[in-house]
């Protein structure tokens, strides 16, 4: 079993920073990937980016170039989030997967197997 934490999430201006950090415990493998993904109420969970144990990386068109995820080994990963805008209010959720990626990266909720309880992000214009 793995347990996921975010941290980080706030309540910021249009154009601000902010980086969300996640912390996976428990049965964790280097060989996973991490991604993010985002709700807002009434909507479905939105792939926002995710991160192979190899380090590809893939993001959602709507935050190519403004967003970065990254991690530090099996245990962490963050997501850098600049430029932000008032539709990039959502809570963000960390996952991990159960299965191994190395030649490329997930993007899709079914193939996360952990995840976190979310973070609010909250940006005012």
């Amino acid at each position: 079993q793995v347990h996921v934490v975010e941290s980080g999430g706030g309540l910021v201006q249009t154009g601000a920073s902010l980086r969300l950090s996640c912390a996976a415990s428990g049965d964790t493998s280097s060989s996973s990937a991490f991604g993010w993904f985002r709700r807002v109420p009434g909507k479905e969970r939105d792939f926002v980016a995710s991160i192979s144990s190899t380090g590809i990386t893939s993001y959602a068109d709507s935050v190519k170039g403004r967003f970065t995820i990254s991690r530090d080994g099996a245990k962490y990963t963050y997501l850098e989030m600049e430029s932000l805008k008032p539709e990039d209010t959502a809570t963000y959720y960390c996952a991990t997967t159960r299965d191994s990626w190395r030649r490329n990266t997930p993007s899709h909720i079914v193939q996360f197997g952990y995840w976190g309880q979310g973070t609010q992000v909250t940006v005012s214009s």
